[in-house]
């Protein structure tokens, strides 16, 4: 209609959490909100397969429009698929749910098998660290103009030596950073940067908050978590019990920096700290698309499941889930927080 106006779009940061396959769900988030083109994005603070969506994203915002950068998503996950070796021959997810039964993997005699894997390093059983995710950042991400770009990226890593978290900036990410901060050390060699090895960027930083709170962003961040935060029954069986620990375990660093968030905030609010000066406090605006209601039910192993099918459906829960964050949430962007981080965290 001549004359309308076009959607207010509001300036946000993004916080993308690592979690292998399972970031096919944020695929389908960011792709509703970019079909959506109501938030700005700003900044991205990532980790691991966050850290590709982060990168694949502003590659497609630098060619200048949002289904620019929704197509990038769509060529980033089609890249995945592609190397993750299982569709070669066409689409196998029927096959393979039939072949490795749910029941299977808690048996005693599986878990043993993993054990074993388990004690192999990916220096005796990958010698040429062969790691299939170069092809697919060759092909999926353009890093100059990820370095250039003017939407400010933080991607975390573990320096195994230091045994710290490293956050690099923008004008430091190649496909080396993003290689490191997806690098599972049980299945791939750590990723040497100027002299250090490093591990997954989740182990401390899943993602990194801090960056986005010292930088000039934008007060709202919007978090996309992967591991559910709250589970209503205590797993019993051995492989709930490992992906519990594994939620809980990557949920650790952040859990740690939502709780300093909203300790410095309450400190605010009662005016013990001041919003502005030389200390850099400011009042922040959390924001949370959760996974909980849409992953809930998937195990730690599907976090390695390629198939076009799984990731499609990943994807449409996304879009599931960013589609009531909008109906729901969108209005509070810039004027509070739609997530209480004191009552969840503290």
């Amino acid at each position: 209609m001549a004359g309308r106006k076009p959607p207010e779009r509001k300036a946000v940061s993004l916080a993308l959490q690592g979690g292998g396959s399972h970031g096919a769900f944020q695929w389908g988030v960011l792709d509703r909100l970019l079909e959506e083109d109501r938030l700005d994005i700003r900044a991205v603070t990532a980790a691991s397969a966050g850290a590709m969506n982060a990168a694949a994203l502003i590659t497609g915002l630098e060619k200048g429009s949002a289904g620019a950068a929704r197509s990038q998503l769509d060529l980033l996950w089609r890249e995945v698929n592609q190397s993750g070796g299982r569709n070669v021959f066409g689409d196998s997810s029927i096959w393979s749910a039939a072949l490795t039964p749910g029941w299977l993997k808690d048996t005693g005699l599986w878990r043993s098998a993993e054990t074993v894997a388990l004690s192999m390093s990916p220096y005796q059983f990958n010698p040429f660290n062969l790691n299939p995710l170069k092809r697919v950042l060759a092909t999926a991400i353009d890093f100059e103009a990820v370095r250039t770009s003017s939407i400010k990226l933080f991607v975390s890593a573990t320096a195994v030596r230091k045994g710290r978290s490293r956050v690099f900036r923008t004008g430091e990410i190649t496909d080396q950073v993003l290689l490191a901060s997806g690098c599972l050390p049980h299945l791939f060699q750590a990723v040497e940067i100027e002299g250090e090895p490093y591990w997954d960027g989740g182990y401390l930083a899943n993602p990194a908050l801090w960056p986005l709170f010292y930088a000039d962003t934008p007060d709202d961040v919007l978090l996309l978590p992967l591991n559910p935060f709250v589970r209503d029954e205590a797993p019993r069986a051995a492989g709930e019990i490992m992906d519990r620990l594994n939620e809980i375990v990557f949920n650790g660093p952040l859990v740690a920096e939502l709780r300093a968030v909203a300790f410095v905030q309450d400190m605010i609010a009662e005016g013990r700290l001041k919003a502005t000066g030389e200390d850099r406090y400011r009042r922040i605006l959390m924001h949370a698309i959760e996974p909980g209601p849409w992953l809930g039910e998937l195990s730690l192993g599907s976090k390695f499941d390629t198939e076009w099918t799984f990731l499609n459906r990943l994807k449409a829960l996304g879009r599931e889930a960013a589609g009531q964050w909008l109906e729901d949430c969108f209005e509070a962007v810039g004027e509070r927080s739609s997530v209480d981080i004191a009552a969840r965290f503290l």
